[in-house]
This record gives structure tokens, sequence and C-alpha cells, in this order.
């Protein structure tokens, strides 16, 4: 595929990035209200229209810096969805099936962003027209996006939805003690990809995946 200037790639990750990010936490607030807790709901939070979920630093200024330093990895987060684990029957299982939601949800947009991608590629072929270009390149960052998410989401770091998993499935006081990471966690991931460490960490597997996910929809 041919380099896409600045412009052009911020316009075809924009709606990726913006999606990825708002089903993410739409994800975790359905399940929670499955699993007894309404506060989501109540607060309007379910709701696929991302300006109920856009963090301006997050899910605008991070992505496009990264975009513009060609950082090799973009990343963004939205407004965490609200839980009160009040509302749970087994809170300890509940949280980690919560935060599990989240990259499950990216696992799909994934599959998803996948046959547009396809979608692209055959209407590239038969129309050879810029619009259908860029519907192809739009796939291919909406797989890059939920793909390089799904994975970050799974670092067993509070408050990435892994850190969340690990201490359900710890005990009571480790867990605690573990929880208390999360204040940092962001900055600690943001420096991680400042330094290159998540591109060197998930650099093999993200490639891995991303060819596997070529050859089953044939791109």
């Amino acid at each position: 595929m041919e380099q896409l200037t600045t412009i052009q790639s911020i316009a075809v990750w924009i709606l990726p990035v913006i999606f990825a990010i708002t089903v993410h936490e739409v994800a975790h607030g359905y399940v929670a209200y499955l699993l007894g807790d309404k506060t989501a709901k109540v607060l309007g939070r379910l709701s696929f229209n991302p300006v109920k979920h856009i963090d301006l630093l997050g899910t605008i200024v991070v992505p496009i810096a990264l975009l513009l330093i060609n950082s090799g990895v973009v990343v963004g987060w939205a407004k965490p969805v609200p839980i009160n684990s009040r509302y749970l029957k087994k809170p300890k299982r509940d949280l980690a099936l919560i935060a599990a939601a989240g990259p499950c949800a990216n696992l799909l947009m994934l599959l998803f962003w996948g046959a547009i991608a396809k979608t692209g590629m055959l209407l590239l072929h038969a129309f050879d027209a810029y619009w259908a270009q860029g519907i192809m390149y739009m796939g291919v960052a909406g797989i890059n996006i939920n793909l390089i998410l799904l994975l970050i989401n799974l670092l067993p770091i509070p408050p990435l939805d892994g850190g969340h998993v690990i201490a359900g499935l710890l005990p009571k006081k480790i867990a605690r003690r573990f929880e208390r990471i999360a204040p940092f966690g962001f900055f600690l991931i943001l420096f991680l990809v400042a330094i290159g460490a998540i591109g060197f960490l998930l650099g093999p597997l993200l490639h891995y995946l991303l060819d596997l996910v070529s050859k089953l929809f044939g791109l």
C-alpha cells in the first residue's frame, strides 16, 4: 500500500480510533448492566455516541500526537465507564468479567474492520477509485488500532483490563495492594510507549497476529 501523508493518516485513523475506544467502554458498561450494576445506563453511558465517551487528551490529543511523531504505536483511552461494585452479586468475579469485556469488544471490532478492509479492496479492484482505497485503508487502520488496544489492555498493569482480570484472580489482600498501582498505570504505559518498550514487548506478537488476520481476510 502507498505511504500516506500525515493529514491522510489522521483522516483514515480518526474514526477507527474513536469507535475502538467508544465500543470498548460501552462493552464494560453493558456487561456491568447484565451483572446487576445499572450505573452506566442511568448516567447515559450505554450509548455508542462517541461524544459521551470522548476524553480530549486520551481520545484526540494523544493518538494524533503519536501519529505526528510516527511512534509506530497508536494508543488512546476514553472516559472510564462508571462501575459500582456494590450492585454486583459477586464483585471480585464480576469485576474481572467486566474488565474482560473491553478486549473482547476490540476482538469483535477487529473482525468487523477486517471485513471492511476486504470490501474496500474488492471495490478498489472493481472501480480503481480513491474512495474505495480510502475504505480499504480505514479498514486496515481499524484492524491495527483494535489489535493494539486488545494487546495493550491485556497487559497485567492496573488500571488496564488485564490488571483488573489479574486482581480478580488474586486473593483479596494481595489484589488490593496490586490495584494501588492503578493511579500510575497510564503514566507507566505512556512512558513505555515513549521509550519504545511497548513496541519491543508486543511488536513480534502484533506482527504475527496482523499477518494471521491478513491471511484470514485475504488482504
